[in-house]
């Protein structure tokens, strides 16, 4: 099993580790377009960052963070990212094998595994980068990773729509989050969505051994005192 998380707006900033090192990064198939999208923020004037990320002056820090993304220092992926599904994630109380089973779907990197070790930088999966979208930059590259990953594993997609758009796989589980209202009807959770998915990332990956299959994941969400649907490649946490 592998749990593709989103990524986050918000990022820790600072590191303990050396610069980013392209190749030692997985997924190096994914290096060129890395490379490329790198480079075009980094030569941004800060500026004109401020436009085309859509951010505040108030972000300034964030626009000019990309312009040393390749020489600033490092942390592992699933540190760097913070936020609401990190926090119920609790990423850093994680032991190595519970992190074997998470990774980062983003617009910068495309994919990148839980200990990858990356810089901070501002890019969301939205933005245009020199008048193209990052759905036209990324094209197939991360779909065929994925879709290579899926021959041999469970792939359970916790993406946003937007990040999902970089890099579809239609074979993989996806997750859903419903609340029930008074008369009984169901509504998409919103606001807490992203929470009640970190929670049960963290829950399938310390049991991660024992998913193989979307059954798998149900049970042991369940166990954890999740109550879960299935509804075809669909998990359904019921709130």
């Amino acid at each position: 099993m592998l749990i593709i998380l989103p990524p986050s707006e918000t990022k820790a900033h600072g590191g303990n580790s050396a610069p980013l090192d392209w190749d030692a990064l997985s997924f190096p198939e994914l290096n060129p377009v890395r490379r490329e999208i790198a480079a075009e923020l980094a030569a941004l004037d800060v500026d004109e960052a401020l436009k085309v990320l859509k951010i505040s002056e108030k972000l300034r820090g964030e626009a000019e963070s990309n312009r040393v993304l390749e020489s600033s220092p490092t942390m592992p992926a699933l540190e760097r990212f913070t936020g609401v599904l990190y926090d119920a994630l609790k990423a850093p109380s994680l032991d190595a094998d519970a992190r074997e089973f998470l990774a980062v779907g983003d617009a910068l990197f495309g994919l990148v595994r839980a200990d990858d070790l990356i810089p901070h930088y501002r890019l969301s999966g939205g933005t245009k980068l020199g008048g193209r979208t990052l759905k036209s930059r990324w094209g197939s590259a991360i779909s065929d990773e994925l879709r290579a990953l899926a021959r041999e594993q469970l792939i359970i997609d916790m993406r946003s729509g937007t990040y999902q758009q970089l890099g579809k796989l239609k074979e993989a589980a996806t997750v859903r989050v419903e609340s029930v209202q008074e008369d009984g009807s169901r509504k998409v959770v919103s606001h807490f969505n992203k929470h009640y998915k970190g929670e049960l990332a963290r829950v399938l990956a310390l049991q991660g051994e024992s998913v193989s299959s979307l059954e798998d994941a149900a049970h042991i969400a369940q166990e954890a005192g999740m109550n879960t649907e299935l509804r075809g490649s669909e998990l359904v946490l019921v709130i």
